[in-house]
């Protein structure tokens, strides 16, 4: 891992998970051991409406988190419309400490970096069935409630997880913009870890 963003991490596996959350995080955790006792591999699709921020945090740091504990696991995400990867939440993922490669564009394939010598995870607003994304059988993995209610099937997911966030973009354009992005990134980053740590 990139020393800066090592930092983070031990920041992060340091800070509590809320009660309430580690309830909502539990039936992840249940579809993990599963996978893992059974050896087979792991496929997540994080899904938020626009796959711009929520959905992109928790598809890095669930990267981030299973190849930090050696847990075989494809991590993606996707959405039910397609926007860009928003560049508040690039920059979040920048302070973070990993190292992002913009290629620029309207909706750029942004190669974000955990380690010097691991392939990168490419980082862009798509479908959640976009042909990047591994098909199934995968959790399908709701961060927020708006995509949790429109899209009410998703083929491939064997299980559908309810995982819900709030949406940062409540701060774009106000003095808590970067303080309200980092927040939400940790808050994911760290759950994620929670969630890997078998």
């Amino acid at each position: 891992m990139l020393p800066e963003l090592l930092v983070t991490i031990e920041k992060m596996r340091s800070r509590p998970v809320a009660d309430e959350r580690k309830k909502a995080l539990q039936p992840l955790i249940g579809y993990l051991k599963n996978k893992v006792d059974q050896g087979q591999g792991i496929k997540l699709n994080f899904i938020c409406t626009h796959n711009s921020r929520r959905s992109q945090f928790a598809q890095i740091w669930a990267q981030t988190a299973a190849d930090f504990f050696g847990i075989p696991a494809t991590c993606s995400s996707g959405g039910v419309e397609v926007t860009a990867f928003n560049e508040r939440a690039v920059a979040a993922i920048l302070r973070s400490g990993f190292k992002v490669v913009d290629p620029g564009g309207p909706n750029p394939v942004y190669s974000v970096f955990h380690s010097g010598d691991g392939a990168p995870i490419q980082a862009f607003s798509k479908l959640f069935d976009d042909p990047v994304n591994r098909k199934g059988p995968f959790a399908a993995v709701m961060t927020c409630s708006d995509a949790d209610e429109h899209c009410p099937y998703i083929p491939g997911a064997e299980i559908r997880i309810p995982l819900h966030y709030e949406d940062p973009k409540a701060f774009d354009g106000t003095p808590e913009e970067t303080a309200g992005y980092d927040e939400r990134s940790i808050q994911i980053g760290a759950e994620m870890f929670y969630v890997f740590d078998l």
